[in-house]
């Protein structure tokens, strides 16, 4: 599919209505009756078309999905809407009225932002992807706050916006993820440039990216939804050193307190698995001070504790055995338990959790369930046998 616009004629918008929910073993026979009455081309556009949207649904739902228009990329690429949302209110509420959303791909953040109220230049250099966002713009009636521009983003002046959101290509063809910064497209040093230039800055980078490269200037926030991370952004114009670990849906944040790294003590009666974007934020030891507790061993993300507390930033366990790494011994302990469902965690072990639940459940031994930790205790392999909260 190199060009969206035969889909936006009324035969295109038809066919993409009559093909919306072809399941992917139906295809064949559906395209082969379609081709009688349509053009082959506009056809398996279709049916591309209606695939792609039903990948999107998981992020931008099945109301928005059923109408956008996507690109392979484009879906793989964009942001959550439940993290737009949160980045764009968090820009509204900065006083920010406009933003010239630099990389804006097929158009997620611009919705976003734009059903924030805020006005958007949507800039990005292929043409496809610039065409996507404007047929998606005006598939959700939002023409009128978002203006999609087809250019190179070095060469777009923004000083008439109050803010600049940018979200370099973090992919390539070739080389599949990049991880160095600096090989972003454009290079991270480019997009930080840009945002100390303006009053106002978001910048979309990986979660992964090592602390010691975040400038000064900014501040860095890590955000999870549903659990798993998602992405790091650093903001320009707000709280300069500042870290924060953001969950969604809700949205909870931490904010760091600079503390220094929780004391290791033995295993207590509960255990607490941080959320990923405390982690990434180098956050547990302020969740380590909340839940009056402390590390299982030093280089290990488990925070242990006497007492059963409630917090939004981890999961809590009970742990009820604690054993060293024994395969046999830890069968023997789901039999007598009559464990017959099994979650297995695992943090500072080379042991595959597939792997262990086929060899110490090869069946349920009963109807209930526990949760087995395959981790390191003040460094040791350890078991540590219990379940939620």
């Amino acid at each position: 599919m190199n060009d969206l616009a035969p889909l936006l004629t009324p035969e295109g918008r038809a066919l993409l209505d009559t093909v919306r929910d072809t399941a992917p073993a139906d295809e064949l026979a559906v395209a082969t009756r379609l081709r009688r009455e349509h053009p082959a081309d506009l056809v398996s556009a279709a049916l591309g078309q209606a695939r792609l949207r039903q990948r999107a649904v998981v992020k931008f739902g099945a109301e928005d999905a059923g109408r956008m228009f996507f690109t392979p990329n484009g879906v793989e690429q964009s942001t959550r809407a439940s993290v737009a949302t949160y980045r764009a209110q968090r820009l509204r509420e900065l006083g920010v009225t406009s933003v010239a959303d630099l990389c804006s791909g097929i158009g997620g953040d611009a919705i976003a932002l734009a059903r924030a109220g805020i006005q958007v230049l949507a800039v990005d250099h292929d043409p496809l992807t610039a065409a996507a966002a404007r047929a998606n713009a005006d598939a959700l009636g939002l023409a009128d706050l978002i203006e999609v521009r087809e250019a190179d983003v070095t060469d777009v002046d923004t000083s008439p916006y109050d803010a600049v959101f940018v979200d370099p290509a973090r992919r390539s063809s070739k080389r599949g993820r990049i991880f160095d910064p600096e090989a972003y497209s454009p290079p991270l040093s480019w997009a930080i440039d840009t945002a100390l230039k303006a009053p106002h800055a978001a910048l979309k980078i990986a979660p992964g990216i090592p602390h010691e490269t975040v400038p000064t200037e900014a501040e860095a926030e890590w955000i999870s939804d549903g659990g798993d991370v998602k992405e790091a952004v650093l903001w320009f114009g707000t709280a300069p050193g500042a870290v924060r670990a953001t969950l969604l849906p809700g949205p909870r944040t931490l904010l760091g307190r600079g503390l220094p790294d929780p004391e290791v003590r033995p295993v207590g009666r509960y255990l607490y698995e941080p959320d990923g974007a405390v982690i990434r934020a180098h956050l547990v030891a302020e969740v380590a001070e909340d839940l009056e507790g402390g590390l299982i061993d030093a280089t290990i993300a488990y925070i242990t504790a006497d007492e059963p507390h409630v917090t939004p930033y981890a999961t809590a366990y009970e742990i009820t055995d604690q054993l060293p790494f024994n395969v046999k011994k830890l069968k023997a302990l789901l039999r007598e338990r009559e464990v017959g469902i099994l979650t297995v965690k695992k943090r500072g072990s080379a042991v595959e959790p597939e792997e262990l639940r086929r060899k110490v459940l090869p069946k349920p031994y009963g109807s209930r369930s526990a949760t087995v930790f395959l981790t390191r205790v003040a460094g040791a392999p350890t078991m540590l046998v219990g379940a939620p909260v």
